[in-house]
């Protein structure tokens, strides 16, 4: 990952998605907040950097507006302000409910600089920590990895964690001075769920009581949570797998792709475009949430096995989370950075429960998935390769289909803009 400054985390707090009743969680024990310098103001004070980020103006309405310069998905230093200003606040989506449902159940992954690991202890509480060893910084364990275990052992020197993140032990420390086994755990991430989703905050300014659901919802979804559950987004579909594209593009040109509308859709995605009624498209807009809707080919998915379905939801949840529910299916689309001009989509595929043993019609449906991601693919490579032309510098919005991807710019923009969560 290239980037001109390596900036420092922000701080991190105890977290919980329900307070567990141990001694761990008590005031006394309670973990302070590691204090980190940031290089985010430092970068924003830089006069190229300020330049980039107010060349958008989120206050000129969609059909006058021009787009983002081609250097917010180009440079550098602005790639390392979006981590900071972006990613490491407020929730963010990182993985599923399924592959945490027992206890010892574990899985990493990596935010920007941040890897974590999520898991579910003993006595079944779900909590989340930095993936790194404490006594010399190792990995406890290699990114995108799903495992059970009893306790975590990092695999340079043996040092040993519990489930609740403590130092359980810790070899070859004969006389060592000043050492407090209590100040050694597991830095511990605040996390919670909302439906069949894991979430993270990465935000200094929290601690683990705040979790509640409905803070986590009216936090991460404002006024679209109750509409996307009555909407079958919920716990009740059958996971079925995940499949994950590296992509030569930054993280933004894959956001901008899911929101231009359906716009591409009929040029792009012939096969897709068959089983939906284009003209029906519409979006709406909410707090930080942009839902797109469009009526599909068939009014019953079970008589023809269409897996689209009577109607499909698009909807986009800032920064960089997509759940598409259709006919019997739901899938989401989490867009990791991974450095200027490359990222990495994940995807989770979930199914009604009546299906789940339907191998045939799974296959199916995977592979017209599969078709759609590969053209996806190809488009966005393709426009990371004309962002870093010199022939390209802003573009316009299609006024009636791209006010999603407009709305996005905006938000973004906030974030870069404003010390506060939006």
């Amino acid at each position: 990952m290239m980037m001109i400054l390596k900036a420092k985390n922000p701080h991190f707090l105890l977290q919980s998605t329900k307070p567990p009743n141990d001694k761990t969680h008590s005031n006394k024990h309670k973990r302070k907040s590691i204090p980190f310098v940031t290089g985010c103001q430092c970068l924003l004070r830089n006069s190229d950097t300020g330049k980039l980020v107010h060349e958008f103006d989120p206050k000129v309405p969609v059909e006058k507006a021009v787009t983002p310069p081609s250097s917010w998905y180009t440079d550098p230093s602005f790639f390392q302000v979006e981590l900071e200003r972006v990613f490491y606040r407020g929730w963010q989506a990182v993985g599923c409910i399924e592959h945490i449902k027992d206890p010892g159940d574990f899985f990493t992954g990596r935010l920007g600089d941040v890897e974590f690991l999520v898991c579910r202890d003993e006595k079944g509480n779900i909590r989340a920590f930095h993936n790194v060893c404490r006594h010399h910084a190792s990995l406890l364990f290699s990114s995108g990895t799903a495992h059970k275990a009893s306790c975590f052992v990092c695999p340079y020197h043996a040092w040993t964690y519990g489930l609740d993140g403590q130092l359980l032990k810790a070899t070859r420390i004969t006389g060592i001075q000043n050492f407090n086994v209590k100040d050694f755990g597991l830095i511990p991430i605040k996390v919670a769920t909302w439906g069949p989703f894991v979430l993270l905050n990465l935000d200094k300014g929290i601690s683990w009581h705040e979790a509640d659901i409905n803070t986590v919802a009216s936090e991460w979804l404002g006024s679209c949570s109750e509409i996307l559950s009555t909407n079958g987004v919920d716990s009740s579909l059958s996971y079925v797998c995940r499949r994950e594209y590296t992509i030569e593009c930054n993280w933004k040109v894959f956001c901008d792709n899911y929101l231009d509308g359906g716009y591409h859709v009929p040029y792009a995605h012939k096969g897709l475009a068959s089983g939906l009624q284009l003209q029906s498209y519409s979006t709406k807009m909410y707090e930080k949430v942009s839902i797109q809707s469009c009526e599909g080919g068939s009014m019953d998915w079970k008589d023809d096995y269409d897996r689209l379905g009577s109607k499909a939801l698009y909807a986009f949840i800032y920064p960089n989370f997509m759940i598409n529910r259709y006919g019997p299916w739901m899938d989401t689309n989490l867009v990791l950075p991974l450095g200027p001009r490359k990222c990495q989509v994940v995807f989770d595929y979930f199914l009604e429960a009546s299906l789940k043993d339907d191998k045939a019609f799974i296959e199916k449906s995977l592979e017209d998935s599969e078709q759609v991601q590969i053209e996806d693919i190809v488009l966005c490579e393709g426009v990371q390769r004309g962002l870093e032309s010199p022939a390209y510098s802003t573009g316009r919005y299609a006024p009636t289909v791209e006010k999603a991807m407009h709305h996005f710019h905006s938000l973004l923009h906030y974030n870069l803009t404003n010390d506060q969560l939006i």
